[in-house]
């Protein structure tokens, strides 16, 4: 029993070794080996490291980085992990909706890059003459608008089938969101869209292009270019336009016009809203405040209040003449009295 019992241990750590540390011994003819053979079971520090994220994992955080902040609560692994037991993908609704719904080829003017791209583009004398911008003014990031969409495909059609036909060289197209450029519009006294734009001698030459009075389309874009057509309209002058000496009066409204849209939109639009209604509910309560009571006023004498005033005083003074006169009975009683 006891031989038995250091047996069974030792069988095993035998069975749990690995045949590899057991060696048939040296034979015959069998080439001398020096280094032992290595250990069946070998660590790799490299197999123990935390794998690094891929480009894919890489792009998503960045993707995430730049959502709002309801989006970004929105695609957080709580919130993700939640829909998902109810069968709905809120990553990808999120992504859906951040998605551009226009050509991402044609590049954004912003109020950052207008200056490099436009104002301060490198170009010699005769490229400067030739240069030609033609750009959109787009709602349809921010409103679902039919005919900014119509304008913004139209738009998009002509610039492919310009670049299949690589007829205007000099030419180069451009987008401007409504919602997201403030200082642009507000200074080039644009408040609704879409537009059509054609700007030239680095943006001090402004044409502006009604897009919702006409049925656009991608050759009648294509038309205005390559006909020069929108050299027949006269560009915006103004004492408020570019180079206009009142120019500083909208450059420094559309600089505070910009700073304050950028503290705004900071905030969420879920508390901007609520915010926005307790401040309108306090100002129609101002405006319907009650007026306080005003003070009674003396009542006019009128052609009753005057005969009845009269009466009044007709009354007292027949009563006061009445006391201080003396009845005839007291006059006799005084003469007797007298005569006593």
């Amino acid at each position: 029993m006891k031989l038995s019992a250091i047996l069974l241990p030792s069988l095993l750590c035998a069975a749990s070794a690995s045949a590899q540390y057991f060696s048939a011994g040296w034979v015959p003819g069998q080439p001398v080996l020096n280094d032992p053979p290595a250990p069946g079971h070998n660590f790799d520090p490299a197999a123990n490291t935390p794998a690094t994220p891929g480009p894919d994992a890489a792009g998503a955080d960045a993707a995430r980085a730049n959502l709002g902040l309801m989006d970004r609560i929105m695609t957080s692994p709580p919130v993700v992990s939640l829909f998902s037991k109810v069968g709905v993908n809120i990553t990808d609704a999120v992504a859906r909706g951040a998605a551009l719904p226009w050509d991402e080829r044609i590049p954004l003017i912003t109020d950052d890059n207008w200056e490099e791209m436009v104002v301060n583009e490198p170009l010699t004398e005769q490229q400067e003459k030739d240069r030609v911008w033609i750009a959109v003014i787009s709602v349809t990031a921010a409103q679902n608008n039919a005919v900014s969409k119509v304008v913004d495909q139209a738009f998009d059609d002509a610039y492919n089938q310009t670049v299949i036909a690589g007829d205007l060289p000099n030419v180069r197209w451009a987008r401007i969101d409504y919602m997201n450029v403030t200082y642009l519009t507000t200074k080039w006294n644009v408040w609704t869209g879409p537009w059509i734009m054609v700007i030239t001698d680095r943006g001090q030459s402004l044409r502006f292009y009604k897009a919702s009075g006409i049925r656009l389309t991608p050759e009648l874009i294509r038309e205005l270019l390559t006909e020069e057509i929108w050299r027949n309209s006269q560009p915006w002058q103004s004492a408020f336009a570019p180079g206009g000496k009142r120019e500083f009066v909208m450059h420094y409204f559309a600089f505070g016009m910009m700073r304050f849209y950028n503290v705004v939109n900071r905030v969420p639009r879920f508390l901007l809203m609520i915010i926005s209604g307790a401040v309108a509910s306090l100002f129609m309560r101002l405006l319907h405040w009650p007026s306080p009571a005003p003070a009674p006023r003396a009542r006019p004498l009128t052609a009753s209040t005057k005969s009845e005033t009269e009466t009044v005083t007709t009354t007292t003074s027949a009563a006061s003449s009445s006391t201080a006169t003396p009845s005839p009975s007291k006059k006799a009683k005084q003469r007797k009295a007298g005569k006593k």
